[in-house]
């Protein structure tokens, strides 16, 4: 099975602000977001730990699986989001408003990383990971999950884009035989 799970909240979540690759640590009610999240899969033995490198993640990913060994993967890391990079979400100029108004139709501003290429990275590493027995847990982060998300169901039309995303929201879906299934939050 693969579990995937956005990391918990920040001090920048908590804020309203657009977060993106800036590296914040989880605050306490993050911590305590992360142990409930450790609470669901409590009896799950993680073969395989991957995570963004960013703390946030990689602290979420610690907390549900400590003895686990942890691999650091680039292609989970959250959205590049260039020049809008902590954006107060509640002052927002228009480009960003349209494009968050109709992900699918309208294309990121520039400086901003495309969706496409999200969607990309997450296919380049879930196709590596395919292969691998047991049970597996991925932490990232709401824009680098969908895009993993949207790998996974190609019948998704884009629903994930205007999906939220919880912190530490929790999908699974089956792998057997290199073939991962339909995603499902649990």
């Amino acid at each position: 099975m693969i579990y995937i799970i956005r990391h918990g909240k920040t001090e920048m979540n908590q804020a309203n602000v657009l977060q993106g690759r800036s590296d914040h640590p989880l605050n306490d009610d993050g911590i305590r977001q992360a142990q409930e999240a450790a609470g669901k899969l409590d009896g799950i033995v993680f073969d395989h730990v991957f995570s963004s490198p960013l703390i946030r993640a990689v602290q979420t990913a610690k907390i549900i699986s400590p003895d686990s060994l942890m691999k650091i993967d680039e292609r989970l890391i959250e959205m590049d989001y260039g020049p809008y990079e902590g954006l107060d979400l509640a002052h927002m100029p228009p480009e960003i408003l349209t494009f968050f108004s109709d992900f699918i139709n309208n294309p990121a501003p520039d400086g901003m990383e495309q969706l496409s290429s999200v969607v990309e990275r997450a296919g380049s590493f879930l196709e590596e990971i395919k292969q691998l027995s047991g049970n597996i847990l991925i932490a990232t982060h709401a824009i680098a999950m969908k895009g993993l998300l949207e790998y996974l169901t190609p019948g998704s039309n884009g629903s994930y884009w205007s999906k939220y995303i919880k912190n530490c929201a929790i999908y699974v879906a089956e792998n057997e035989n290199g073939h991962i299934g339909i995603p499902e939050e649990i």
